[in-house]
């Protein structure tokens, strides 16, 4: 099985909006990657393919030397092969070769098996952010990691 990364762009934000609603319980929309696309220039998104198959992707706003976490997303077949991780450590290394000295991201306080991951990369928690996600108000971990 033979995975690479490239860079996703508007074309690819149907299929990204397709792997948010797998995944996630309050998905962003196919409107919101073509938006992320279309007007936001700090925004930057990784695509993993297996065979030209998009298989997860993951994204970052940059913005200065600083970078936050947007999305990581792996289709459910593809889950527990370590390509988050992988997904994570080449977005994480081409925010760096960018300028990019620190990043954050949120995590729902009861996804532990990501904050393992992160925890693994060596982010850090940080703060608390009560009631972030809308659709059960659960509270989010809100982690960091230096990369200088």
């Amino acid at each position: 099985m033979s995975f690479s990364f490239r860079e996703a762009g508007l074309a690819d934000a149907s299929e990204l909006a397709t792997i948010e609603r797998l995944v996630f319980s309050t998905p962003w929309t196919e409107a919101a990657f073509q938006s992320e696309f279309e007007t936001n220039e700090y925004a930057h998104y990784l695509l993993l393919e297996r065979d030209g198959e998009i298989v997860g992707y993951a994204g970052i706003w940059r913005v200065l030397d600083e970078g936050h976490i947007t999305n990581i997303a792996v289709k459910p077949d593809y889950q527990g092969q370590h390509l988050g991780e992988a997904l994570l450590r080449e977005l994480l290394r081409e925010a760096s070769e960018q300028g990019v000295l620190r990043v954050t991201l949120e995590v729902r306080v009861s996804n532990t098996r990501a904050q393992n991951l992160y925890r693994k990369l060596n982010f850090q928690n940080g703060a608390l952010r009560r009631r972030y996600y809308p659709d059960n108000a659960e509270d989010a971990l809100v982690m960091w990691v230096d990369l200088s």
